[in-house]
């Protein structure tokens, strides 16, 4: 929330000399506060600063923190209509920033409005957490590895396991990876953490085994031995309710927003597939399923 007032502030002060009429008095809605060459500052803007920066409301401030407050608000002011006679609030970084600043206030207040009222019930808050879950892995792997540039050496090293050297010490000698100070050790991770050649080769190990050929990832070839394995608990409903309060309310505001957008006119000039312009194609981009991140193995 705070960052969202600092964007408030922001938004409102750069585009202030632009958008406020040149009068004492705002068309009756809030005293004024000060002027900067005839625009004014409004005490409600004033207010809204000072709590957005001291969490209080004016009155609780000394006169100096005040002075300090509604000068921190003169000046921002001042460099704002200093910004717009040099043109820099029509420069495409200046000028995106402010315009993406705009469309990010109004869709908190738009949020906002359309979630009170409508907290999670706990059967709704339920049903997320089974729903998670059940995505979550089940078992935690702890492994060691031994990282070589290239598919010589790495069977180099397996010839040295197989003839009883100990994979600690092949791992200090041998392994570019900085896990090379542990012996190698990985410590405790789910598979989804690894690049997936990793970790499907983990997940064919039993117990003191170890690969018994290179494993090639984009890092390079890997010798893994597998050290043990446990069952992963899902962290209690209580810890995460609060996320899961989020993840409810965020996948609301999205089925309003798809509302929106079913009914608004769209159309949409980039093809997001090759990333050039067309001639325009209704609705809004198809959105792929979200491949897994690629994670990295050492």
């Amino acid at each position: 929330m705070k960052q969202l007032r600092i964007l408030c502030i922001a938004c409102a002060l750069v585009g202030l000399a632009a958008c406020q009429p040149k009068s004492a008095v705002q068309n009756g809605a809030s005293p004024v506060v000060a002027t900067v060459n005839g625009t004014p500052i409004s005490r409600s803007l004033y207010e809204f600063y000072v709590k957005g920066i001291s969490g209080k409301d004016s009155s609780a401030l000394t006169p100096e923190q005040r002075a300090l407050a509604l000068d921190s608000l003169i000046r921002a002011q001042a460099v704002a209509q200093d910004a717009q006679k040099q043109g820099l609030d029509k420069q495409n970084n200046t000028a995106s920033l402010l315009a993406l600043s705009r469309l990010n206030i109004l869709e908190q207040a738009v949020s906002d409005k359309f979630l009170a009222g409508r907290a999670p019930s706990d059967s709704q808050l339920q049903a997320e957490y089974n729903a998670e879950v059940a995505k979550m892995p089940k078992t935690e792997y702890h492994a060691e590895h031994i990282l070589l540039k290239d598919q010589a050496t790495a069977q180099k090293v397996i010839q040295d396991l197989n003839h009883g050297q100990k994979f600690a010490t092949l791992a200090k000698k041998y392994s570019i990876d900085p896990s090379k100070d542990n012996g190698g050790d990985l410590g405790w991770f789910t598979l989804n953490h690894m690049v997936k050649p990793f970790s499907d080769a983990v997940a064919q190990l039993k117990v003191g085994q170890y690969t018994q050929a290179p494993v090639q990832t984009q890092f390079g070839w890997h010798v893994i031995e597998l050290l043990g394995t446990r069952p992963l608990a899902p962290p209690p409903f209580a810890s995460v309710k609060a996320r899961l309060t989020q993840i409810v309310e965020a996948k609301q505001f999205r089925a309003y927003t798809d509302t929106l957008i079913g009914k608004d006119k769209v159309v949409t000039y980039l093809d997001t597939q090759t990333d050039a312009q067309t001639k325009g194609q209704a609705g809004p981009p198809a959105i792929p399923a979200a491949a897994p991140a690629p994670a990295n193995a050492g």
